[in-house]
Parts: C-alpha cells; sequence; structure tokens
C-alpha cells in the first residue's frame, strides 16, 4: 500500500529501504504506526510528491501542514493493512506529534498540551492489535445497548482529559493531577469491560497503586504495555520502588515523557554514532 504512494506521483528507481527502531514491536507503543509514518514520509518525499524540508545548515526539519496530511493519510493505509480498522491515532501522533484525541470521525490534534512523566511498563506479554480489535467489534455487536455506553464514556473521558491539560500550561495547578489519576483509573475499568484488559495489566495497576501511582494499559491492550502518571512532585524514591517492584514480575520499565514533535527529517550528520552503525548495517 505504502509503494502505491510512489505509484500514485511517479516512477522511482528501485531502493532498499533500511529500519532501525528501539520501540518493542507488538508492545502497544504504536510501532506499527511509527514505521508506517516514516515510510510514507521517505516514500512520498523520494518520489517527489512532498518536498525535501532540510535547507543548507539545518539538522532537522519538518514538511507542512499540508504535506504532513498527505503522510498521514498514506501511513493510515499501512496501519489498515497490519491492523484491519484502527482508530487512526497511532499514526496521527506519529505525523503531528503532541497529544492526538479520536474524534467522531477523525483524530484530532490537540494543542497546547503539556510534557507529562510517565512510567513506561513492557510486560513482555504478546498480543495483536488485529484480533483485540475484532474482539471489540465482535463485543458491541452483541451486546451494543451494554457496550455503546462504555464506548461513549470512554469518549467523555478523552475529552475531559484534554480540557484539563490545555488548561495545565496556563495553570498549572496540582489539583489537575488528581482528576488525571482518577481518569485514569476509570479507563482502565471501562477497558477491561471492553475485554483488551490482561491478568498482567491488573498485576501492573495493582503493584504501582501500592506506591499512590495510577496506571492503564496502553495501545490495544491484552497484555503489553501500560502507562503510569508520574506527578512533578513524584519522588524519585518512589519511582524507583515502583520499577523495583514491577521488574521482579519480570516486566520492563522505563521513565520518559509523553510529548514530542512528530515525523521529522534529520540530516545524517544529526544521528548517533549507534544510529549511523544500525543504519550502516542493516
Amino acid at each position: 500500500v505504502l509503494a502505491a504512494a510512489c505509484l500514485c506521483f511517479r516512477d522511482v528507481p528501485s531502493m532498499d529501504v533500511v529500519v532501525w527502531s528501539e520501540l518493542p514491536v507488538g508492545a502497544g507503543l504504536g510501532s506499527s504506526a511509527a514505521y508506517s509514518v516514516c515510510l510514507a514520509a521517505a516514500l512520498l518525499t523520494a518520489c517527489g510528491a512532498i518536498s525535501c524540508p532540510l535547507k543548507e545548515g539545518q539538522s532537522t526539519a519538518r514538511w507542512s501542514e499540508e504535506e504532513l496530511t498527505l503522510i498521514n493519510s498514506w501511513a493510515f493505509q499501512g496501519e489498515r493493512v497490519i491492523h484491519g480498522n484502527p482508530s487512526g491515532v497511532d499514526n496521527a501522533v506519529g505525523t503531528w506529534g503532541t497529544c492526538v484525541v479520536r474524534g467522531e470521525d477523525v483524530a484530532l490534534v490537540a494543542p497546547r498540551v503539556p510534557m507529562l512523566r510517565i512510567l513506561l511498563t513492557n510486560t513482555k506479554v504478546p498480543r495483536s492489535t488485529k484480533v483485540l480489535v475484532a474482539g471489540v467489534k465482535e463485543k458491541i455487536l452483541k451486546f451494543p445497548a451494554v457496550m455503546r455506553p462504555v464506548l461513549d464514556s470512554i469518549d467523555a473521558i478523552s475529552q475531559e482529559c484534554q480540557s484539563v491539560l490545555e488548561a495545565l500550561p496556563a495553570d498549572p495547578s496540582p489539583e489537575s493531577y488528581p482528576v488525571l489519576e482518577e481518569l485514569f483509573d476509570i479507563n482502565q475499568h471501562h477497558l477491561n469491560v471492553l475485554g483488551v484488559g490482561h491478568p498482567s495489566l491488573d498485576r501492573l495497576c495493582q503493584l504501582t497503586a501500592s506506591h499512590g501511582l495510577h496506571s492503564k494499559l496502553t495501545g490495544a491492550g491484552g497484555g503489553g504495555c501500560g502507562i503510569t502518571l508520574l506527578r512533578p512532585d513524584t519522588s524519585p524514591l518512589t519511582v524507583e520502588a515502583a520499577k523495583q517492584d514491577l521488574c521482579a514480575c519480570g516486566f520492563e520499565c522505563w521513565e520518559t515523557n509523553i510529548g514530542a514533535p512528530g515525523v521529522t527529517l534529520h540530516h545524517s550528520s544529526s544521528l548517533s554514532a549507534t544510529v549511523l552503525h544500525a543504519l550502516s548495517h542493516g
């Protein structure tokens, strides 16, 4: 599908595509969307459908809004091949970065969202997004009167989170974080109702709760990864204690942030030695 992006505009010579990633595959971190977005951007640039945004002396550059929209549309087609019926959120995040909220028909970029500290935990339980999405669809068709209100509530949670996050930069009130934590908890319960939970994710939520932290699954669920919200004043000792307990269960943990630029073109001089080595030996 992504190769068709080239054929729609002009012929390009045959090429080798070398991919290198630090994202765990099949863990709910959007690795397939990241791949689809980067490949769409590379192929569209190679065939001249979008410009090469790098100017002389620049180490990185991003495309125009119109070009990003084209990248996103082709990346979504790649996601459809991989997952069947994806939401479009993952490829939109990969394209625009920042925070994206699923609207009625499309994924909408939420502006002015602050960077959030999180603990990212990989349960190492493999799962298939396509299978999980199909399972949710089957449950909705079987119990529409029961499941539709759950989906409406999840949408309301997203809208409430968006409102809180957009207000944070102008008013960094400490009262905002308890609201986000409670919404995390409610959302996780709803996702269990949809059938995308897993005992490993329940264990993750229980362990972090014992340290006063709040977690939820990320991605399709059924295993994979969960995220734990860290307040600005969460102590390093608390984070370290939680990480030790999670690692004792065989999980992998990283402290990181949510919120970053989307797809970006890098000059080779801006890449680390590790990345250059990986690409040159692909």
